[in-house]
């Protein structure tokens, strides 16, 4: 009788603090038999580290799978619950189901199995390192794709984070479909924008 290995899925996300754009999550589930070296959290490896690991996890882990949720999304159910959304969608889409998904942070999505939320997870547990590392190379690739539409918001460098020039070039050019109206900064541009668009004589 051939004995079933546990399987475990680490969950992470990112992009809840940029004004544009979605927020990404991954699920990884590693292969204890081929283990990749140098996993860390994301924030702490540099671009071409992150590029170099993000090929690594997506050729010898055993699953993983990279979701999202809308700008509609987070500015309809906020940014908490669409980073949860996302989350469930990543474990939901690996092509098998693991035993236990431990997810960073201090809370879970609503998942079809068991789940634990692991504070600092992304420092302490590979798998979770392993999601959050392809979850921030996609949503920074995405970000880039995005500047190439709109230069002029600078995405490719900030990725959507409230930056200074990010902040000025929506006051200068306005705000677009990829910005969240529910982030106050966004908000603050749009009223503006209407206070001086009601004081121009028609």
């Amino acid at each position: 009788m051939q004995i079933q290995p546990f399987l475990i899925a680490g969950v992470d996300e990112v992009g809840r603090g940029p004004l544009a754009g979605p927020v990404v999550a991954a699920a990884v589930i590693l292969d204890p038999d081929n283990p990749i070296d140098g996993l860390l959290d994301s924030k702490m490896l540099n671009e071409a580290t992150r590029d170099r690991l993000d090929v690594d996890i997506r050729e010898r882990a055993l699953a993983f799978c990279v979701a999202e949720a809308s700008v509609e999304e987070i500015d309809t159910i906020n940014i908490l619950h669409a980073s949860m959304l996302a989350m469930s969608r990543a474990v939901d889409g690996l092509a098998m189901t693991p035993n236990v998904a431990l997810i960073d942070g201090n809370r879970c999505p609503a998942l079809d199995c068991p789940a634990q939320a692991i504070v600092k997870g992304d420092q302490r547990v590979q798998a979770i390192s392993a999601a959050s590392i392809i979850a921030k190379v996609a949503r920074d690739r995405m970000m880039i794709q995005l500047h190439e539409q709109y230069p002029e918001y600078g995405f490719a460098g900030h990725k959507g984070y409230p930056t200074a020039r990010h902040r000025q070039a929506i006051i200068e050019h306005g705000v677009t479909h990829l910005h969240r109206r529910s982030f106050k900064p966004v908000r603050e541009a749009l009223q503006a924008a209407a206070a001086l668009q009601s004081q121009v004589p028609v």
